[in-house]
């Protein structure tokens, strides 16, 4: 069976990926896919690796690495309007003609293109974390997979059919790292996004956890400047404005017309500055790909704090980054982990910032028992939570969806 998986990367990954490695854009398709995939940024190629095995032939398109996209266009004759990132993506899919389309994206036209452009098609799967975005894409999806049981609940209760897969670990990852001392106490790697409230509560947390440990923050959130919180004050200023202005009586559509003002009338809340100024000295430059793996590699641990929209279930991607690598995991408490790792043996839970302050302090001075946690951890992993695993649950649950019926149609 041959199944296409569409995505689209961190376009700040891209971007950085490409001005580390500028020949690379200048590559044929396939060397350039094998640069990007060998970087080991998000899933890679690690289902098409796993998945083989098993019988499947696997189409990995990242649509929006333009220059990957494009060479694909150059070696196969398109021209003109058929450079398209669309276009590219849609006569990529029809030229492999494959049953089964993994769809993780959030482009609802682009995929009823290629719903349109490839009868081959009889099942159509997206996946999503724990945060679920807004998109039309759910409703022409036969199932939704994620990597959070909260999130599978809140499709079944939206009335889509969905499955529960954890995310898993590459061992050739380890194979890419360089083996050298500890240069970090404590490592954080993500996001802290303030728009929203996705993270809030992390933020929070993190200042608590660093302000105790100094603890080092890897995150896009670094690459801000006074500028972007001025412009973000500048923004508020003009929203809170707006509203008043609305409260006063005066009809909202005299309120819209007006220049700058009216706009923010469509906004869902005043804008916030991009990052806390009290976080900033604990800040260090975004890490991605292999980049991001070198780092937990030198971490002596590596802090995990799952997204607000998980409170219940263990289920984000460090766990098994971490872990697989061979660094001691600092978590937070879920009811579930004792599923995947025995807590206190194979990794490290807290409840409280207090805990984890305590833990993580303990943890660096005591390198020998750290070092125990994080090798057991690691045997684990490659144990039981690699993506080889994993691609024996993700085809049973084709194969389920497949016994199901055939795609006949696509919802309207």
């Amino acid at each position: 069976m041959k199944i296409t998986k569409i995505s689209s990367a961190y376009t700040s990954y891209l971007e950085m990926f490409y001005r580390q490695n500028p020949k690379v854009a200048a590559m044929p398709y396939g060397e350039q896919k094998a640069a990007l995939d060998r970087d080991a940024f998000g899933l890679a190629d690690f289902w098409s690796m796993a998945m083989e095995p098993l019988g499947y032939r696997m189409q990995e398109l990242t649509r929006n690495a333009t220059p990957l996209q494009l060479a694909w266009a150059r070696e196969n004759g398109l021209a003109g309007l058929e450079t398209d990132l669309r276009t590219i993506a849609v006569k990529q899919v029809r030229q492999f003609q494959p049953e089964i389309l993994w769809y993780s994206d959030t482009d609802e036209e682009l995929l009823l293109q290629i719903l349109d452009a490839v009868p081959s098609i009889c099942l159509v799967f997206g996946s999503v974390g724990s945060a679920i975005p807004r998109t039309g894409v759910w409703k022409h999806l036969d199932l939704v997979l994620s990597c959070a049981p909260e999130a599978v609940a809140s499709m079944e209760k939206a009335g889509h059919t969905a499955a529960h897969l954890h995310h898993g670990f590459d061992p050739r990852v380890s194979g890419r790292l360089i083996n050298r001392p500890k240069s970090v106490d404590a490592s954080f790697i993500g996001q802290v996004v303030r728009s929203g409230g996705v993270h809030r509560q992390r933020e929070e947390f993190l200042l608590a956890i660093a302000k105790e440990t100094g603890l080092s923050i890897f995150s896009p959130s670094a690459g801000f400047t006074i500028r972007d919180d001025v412009r973000a004050s500048a923004k508020s200023a003009v929203y809170r404005l707006a509203h008043g202005l609305r409260k006063t009586g005066l009809p909202e559509s005299w309120v819209a017309a007006l220049p700058l003002l009216g706009q923010t009338l469509s906004w869902e809340a005043a804008p916030v500055k991009p990052v806390s100024s009290r976080l900033r000295p604990f800040l260090r430059p975004a890490a991605f790909g292999i980049e991001m793996y070198q780092v937990i590699r030198d971490s002596c641990v590596t802090l995990n704090i799952h997204a607000d929209s998980s409170p219940l279930f263990a289920s984000n991607m460090r766990l098994f980054e971490t872990t697989g690598t061979g660094t001691c995991l600092v978590t937070d408490w879920r009811d579930n982990i004792p599923e995947l790792f025995t807590p206190d043996v194979e990794v490290v839970t807290y409840r409280n910032a207090a805990e984890c302050v305590e833990k993580i302090n303990w943890l660096v001075a005591h390198p020998r028992e750290r070092e125990a946690i994080a090798s057991a951890g690691m045997r684990r992993t490659l144990s039981e939570h690699t993506f080889e695993n994993r691609a024996v649950e993700l085809d049973r649950i084709i194969r389920s969806a497949l016994a199901k019926g055939r795609r006949t149609k696509r919802s309207s």
